[in-house]
């Protein structure tokens, strides 16, 4: 199984506002680049899309770790909750933000063996400053 590194991040001016998304694969000591936005959006819709695009670019199953500042992404994989929101059939009390993102997101860690790890963002992690960067970028296309 080959071994892919995948960092991403999410920007949003207003949250809900314009908004973007960046994400960086690393395979075999190449690095790939992609980003995009929507003019009225969430921060968690944007990191959460970032992580749905980068696992969908991959052509077969690959060990991933997953490089991210969002909690709310870490915490719902690495503390159970997607699989408890999975179980309930993506709903919970009061309802499920982005419950089609989560449902999307899902079916990708069917497919591969991810590991989700956090880091602090605007601090030293060179790739997640990039992921950032992107990210802005792309919401400054809708502001």
């Amino acid at each position: 199984m080959k071994s892919v590194s995948i960092y991403t991040d999410g920007a949003c001016s207003g949250n809900p506002g314009p908004g973007g998304w960046g994400a960086i694969l690393i395979y075999n000591g190449i690095e790939k680049e992609i980003s995009g936005g929507e003019a009225d959006t969430t921060n968690n819709r944007m990191e959460l899309t970032a992580v749905i695009r980068a696992l969908a670019l991959l052509k077969e199953p690959c060990a991933v770790t997953v490089t991210t500042d969002s909690q709310y992404i870490s915490r719902a994989i690495n503390e159970g909750w997607l699989k408890k929101w999975k179980a309930a059939g993506f709903t919970k009390k009061g309802g499920l933000k982005n419950a089609e993102l989560w449902r999307e997101l899902d079916g990708l860690l069917q497919t591969h063996d991810v590991r989700f790890v956090w880091v602090k963002g605007h601090a030293e992690n060179e790739y997640n400053n990039r992921c950032d960067r992107l990210a802005v970028s792309e919401r400054e296309r809708f502001a």
